[in-house]
C-alpha cells in the first residue's frame, strides 16, 4: 500500500473514515480506514498493501532481479521485501557474513586493545591504520596497516588457557590458524603478541606491548623505504 495522503489528513481523519490509497501491484486507487491503517501499523497480520486479494496473489509472483550484497548472486526478490531493506541477501548465510563483516557496533575489545590504538594514532598520525575490522580476511584482525601489509593480534589468557573449557579453547585455536593462513594467502605480515600476561589494565604494564608494536612497525616503514631506493 502506497499512502496518497500526507500526516495531516491522516492526524484529522476520523477512525471510520477512508483515506487514499495505492495499490503496490496495479498501481490502482483505493480507500483504507483510519482504523484499518493503524491496525496494520501494529500487526503484520493486518497489512494492506493491495486493492483486491488477485493483487496480493500477482504479489508473489512479480518478483524483482536482485543483486546479493556479499556474493553478487542474482536472484528474485518481491517487490515488498525489497522496500523493507536496500540491503539483498540470497541466503542467511551470505546475511551473516555480510552483517558481521561489517558490523560498527557490538565489537568487544580489551583495555589494551583501546588503549594500543589511541597511542598509535598519535604516532603515526599520517598512517591508514585498521582496527577490529573483518574486511580484510573476513575475520577480525585486531590491528591492520594496508601500506605495510602488516597486522597485529594481541592475544589475551583465553586464547592460550580453557578458561570457559576445552572445547572453547579448541575453537578460538582453530580460528587462530584460520586467520594466519588467511593473512598467508593475502601476504600479509601476521604479528602475534602474547598478552597474557596482562591480567588487570595498568598503563605501565602496556606499554612494553605497545613498544613491541612500534619497533616492528618502524621496521618495517625502514625496510620499506630502503627498498624504495
Amino acid at each position: 500500500m502506497i499512502p496518497l495522503y500526507n500526516q495531516l489528513e491522516f492526524n484529522k481523519s476520523k477512525p471510520e473514515e477512508k483515506l487514499q490509497c495505492e495499490c503496490e501491484v496495479c498501481h490502482k486507487i483505493f480507500y483504507v480506514t483510519k482504523h484499518q491503517i493503524m491496525r496494520s501499523f501494529i500487526s503484520n497480520k493486518h497489512k494492506i498493501n493491495f486493492c483486491s486479494q488477485k493483487c496480493n496473489g500477482l504479489s508473489r509472483y512479480n518478483k524483482v532481479e536482485v543483486k546479493c550484497l556479499n556474493c553478487e548472486k542474482i536472484f528474485l526478490k518481491n517487490p515488498g521485501e525489497i522496500k523493507k531493506s536496500p540491503n539483498h541477501f540470497c541466503c542467511k548465510s551470505c546475511s551473516n557474513s555480510y552483517n558481521n563483516t561489517h558490523k560498527k557496533y557490538g565489537i568487544r575489545r580489551s583495555k589494551l586493545e583501546i588503549y594500543i590504538e589511541q597511542e598509535l594514532y598519535k604516532k603515526y598520525p599520517d598512517l591508514i591504520m585498521e582496527f577490529n575490522k573483518k574486511n580484510t580476511i573476513n575475520s577480525e584482525l585486531d590491528i591492520y596497516i594496508p601500506s605495510l601489509k602488516l597486522a597485529f593480534e594481541l592475544n589475551g589468557i583465553f586464547h592460550y588457557e580453557p578458561i570457559f573449557g576445552e572445547e572453547k579453547l579448541s575453537k578460538i585455536i582453530n580460528n587462530d590458524k584460520r586467520k594466519f593462513q588467511a593473512c598467508l594467502e593475502k601476504k600479509i605480515e601476521l604479528c602475534i603478541i602474547d598478552a597474557s600476561s596482562l591480567k588487570n589494565f595498568k598503563e605501565l604494564r602496556a606499554i612494553k606491548f605497545l613498544n613491541i608494536i612500534e619497533n616492528i612497525i618502524n621496521l618495517k616503514i625502514l625496510n620499506m623505504s630502503k627498498n624504495e631506493k
